[in-house]
């Protein structure tokens, strides 16, 4: 079981130095084989519109690393919403969602609902980049420069969001989009630095010309009410992604490997957090964590022999933790585990004194 896991982790590791981007297109000719899985230009279809070659383009440029693939769904002109995408999406699971026209066609709300109802309600954690959306999301970036040049042409937000898809899906664990360069950009929106330092409180992605070259002033995403259960490390991009990919794998994992393979007796939950904790150690040699601890949850186990198994309050409170550990509990598994996830150097102070 502890193999499987590491080799699990490693795997997913390797997978997330090149994210996948999830394109969702409007055109006038719906391509044979649609949805369409782009790896390279070549795999472009020729029938689609310039302006849609464009912006898959944009999206395979990435950063420290290029996407994976693009997966471009194709709609029809005359369909009224994204129903039929979303829905592919929902089994074909990417790891960036961008919609180029996204803006013009009304649909920015449906997006954002749909990617609350995947990332709470169906365990897609998929995020999506969206052109001035003060979604207050973790898993919405809201891209809010008002106009990026390119060799000439100018750009605005909702047609650049493929662009920072792309670059965010390209951007390898080690590193975060922080300072990542646009290098095909040779000016943009001017922002003082109070005016940047505002954005980013604000929950907005900004590109800024440092003088050389354009640049994303901070990776963060839409997300700026911290609620119950979340913190501030929730605003930033990379520890989203860590975490999105530890709950994918961890799901899987226990699927895959245990949910109705073995007994529930304590020495097998022993097993399962053994297997458990040989992921996290994988994760912390690559650098991702540290401080992480999981163990059976003493207190909720606690409460359901309470609730199920005829113990009385005072029984229970009499019981050393050990004991709690190896009571019996149906077909459940109570666990709990605590973890700090490694963000990296954004803010760097150096007083020097003369």
């Amino acid at each position: 079981m502890n193999v499987v896991f590491v080799a699990a982790a490693r795997k997913s590791i390797r997978r997330s130095e090149r994210g996948i981007v999830g394109m969702i297109i409007k055109d006038a000719v719906v391509p044979d084989g649609n949805p369409i899985t782009i790896y390279k230009e070549k795999d472009i279809p020729e029938t689609l519109s310039a302006e849609n070659k464009e912006q898959i383009k944009l999206a395979m440029k990435g950063n420290d690393t290029t996407p994976r693939k693009i997966v471009v769904y194709v709609l029809a002109k005359t369909e009224e919403d994204y129903r039929k995408a979303l829905e592919y999406f929902e089994i074909k699971k990417v790891t960036w969602l961008c919609c180029p026209t996204v803006k013009t066609d009304g649909q920015e709300e449906e997006i954002v609902t749909w990617v609350r109802d995947q990332r709470e309600g169906n365990r897609n954690k998929i995020k999506a980049v969206l052109p001035d959306n003060t979604a207050d999301s973790e898993g919405i970036v809201n891209y809010a420069t008002s106009e990026v040049t390119v060799k000439g042409k100018k750009y605005g937000p909702e047609e650049f969001c493929s662009r920072i898809a792309g670059l965010l899906a390209g951007t390898s664990h080690k590193i975060s989009s922080t300072y990542a360069v646009v290098e095909e950009a040779s000016e943009c929106e001017k922002l003082d630095r109070d005016a940047l330092d505002a954005a980013v409180d604000a929950g907005k992605l900004v590109l800024f010309y440092d003088g050389e070259k354009v640049k994303v002033a901070r990776g963060v995403n839409s997300l700026t009410t911290v609620s119950k259960g979340k913190a501030d490390p929730w605003k930033k991009i990379r520890v989203v992604e860590t975490m999105d990919m530890m709950h994918d794998d961890l799901v899987l994992l226990a699927e895959d490997n245990y949910v109705g393979k073995y007994p529930n007796t304590y020495s097998n939950k022993c097993l399962l957090i053994s297997a458990i904790d040989s992921y996290m150690k994988e994760l912390e040699r690559n650098g991702l964590i540290q401080d992480y601890a999981v163990e059976l949850d003493v207190e909720k186990i606690k409460e359901y022999i309470i609730e199920n198994k005829g113990v009385t309050r005072d029984e229970a409170e009499a019981m050393s933790d050990e004991e709690i550990k190896k009571q019996y509990t149906d077909e459940k598994v109570f666990m709990k585990a605590s973890v700090t996830i490694v963000d990296v150097m954004e803010d760097i102070n150096l007083e020097i004194a003369v």
